[in-house]
């Protein structure tokens, strides 16, 4: 509603929740915005030696979050996954567009919602560039822009026979979040307090993945769960690989809970939004290096090997130190697919 009691209409809209915070930000982090929001097209300016990179990431109520959700939270969210593919691959971000589609134009919601989105276009100097609104189903689409220098970025098709495999931070706290909000895992407020906004706020590793330029032979975002994601890298790059349940790095909360729920959340819970990645072996004192220097965790999990099949395989490691059988294994195996 507008001070008048009228309802926003679509331009009032765009100007009071986004237009006027993305001219309020400070652009000197994004130097390649020549125009921003306001026009038919925002104009970036391209370099010879850079590559853009474009990602897309679509958020669905009822899908990809609660009807209920935090709108903040969402906000923040909902730009962060879009900055998660850019960190993968080494991709320094410039700008992001958002199409939203809105039940109503509830003014609370709005405010809630910009104030999350525009907290994480100010951490990671990411500018609102432009979009489009409408009347829907409530659905947030944002499209990232970044850059790399020409033949810098970080593919999945690179990973080597020999390559350490790692993992940035620790998994399975997301999917204990949402197992916790579905009752389906008992927690105490203060332990869901813990870890709750790995689910809600997940943070993009931007400054590790360009970090990882000069380091990594392979990586991706880990959103639909690590085994599942990696396989991905595996099949992109015809090899294989052998991971350690063991060396799977976890949280102290997730640590409380079974065995078999800690390896199956860090294996396959998903909306963990971490790095994986591979590297050669001769890198292993420079990543550690780079831990120290992020102060983030950086473990490796296991190794890639030459693919003796024409499909790629991963090779399960239980706590025994034995090789997992294909029904055990395939517990944790399994990723997030929206039309399984």
């Amino acid at each position: 509603m507008t001070s008048s009691g009228k309802p926003l209409s679509e331009f009032e809209l765009i100007k009071v929740f986004f237009k006027s915070k993305a001219d309020a930000m400070d652009l000197s982090g994004a130097p390649a915005v020549t125009l921003g929001i306001g026009d038919d097209c925002a104009l970036l300016a391209t370099l010879a030696h850079e590559e853009l990179a474009i990602t897309s990431d679509m958020l669905v109520e009822g899908r990809h979050f609660f009807r209920d959700a935090n709108p903040e939270w969402l906000g923040y969210k909902a730009l962060a996954v879009n900055l998660s593919d850019l960190a993968a691959m080494g991709a320094k971000p410039q700008g992001f567009t958002l199409a939203l589609a809105l039940p109503h134009a509830d003014t609370a919601w709005l405010e809630s919602f910009s104030k999350g989105l525009f907290l994480a276009a100010t951490e990671f100097s990411c500018p609102l560039l432009g979009g489009d609104t409408c009347q829907g189903p409530l659905n947030i689409s944002i499209t990232a822009l970044g850059s790399t220098p020409k033949g810098s970025a970080i593919r999945r098709s690179s990973a080597k026979p020999g390559d350490q495999i790692w993992v940035s931070g620790t998994l399975g706290d997301a999917r204990l979040t949402l197992a916790a909000l579905r009752h389906e895992i008992g927690l105490s407020s203060d332990q869901l307090k813990i870890i709750e906004s790995r689910l809600h706020q997940p943070s993009p590793r931007i400054t590790l993945g360009i970090e990882l330029r000069n380091l990594a032979t392979a990586a991706l975002d880990i959103s639909d769960g690590l085994l599942g994601d990696l396989q991905h890298i595996l099949n992109a790059s015809h090899v294989d690989a052998t991971v350690f349940l063991k060396n799977l790095p976890k949280s102290a909360t997730l640590l409380k809970q079974s065995q078999m729920i800690q390896d199956q959340f860090a294996a396959c819970g998903g909306d963990d939004y971490e790095i994986c990645f591979t590297a050669s072996a001769q890198n292993e004192l420079p990543i550690k290096a780079l831990s120290k220097k992020l102060g983030l965790a950086l473990t490796c999990i296991g190794e890639i090997q030459s693919s003796t099949s024409t499909q790629s395989t991963i090779t399960l490691i239980d706590w025994d130190g034995h090789k997992m059988n294909s029904v055990a294994a395939s517990k944790f195996m399994q990723s997030f697919d929206h039309f399984a």
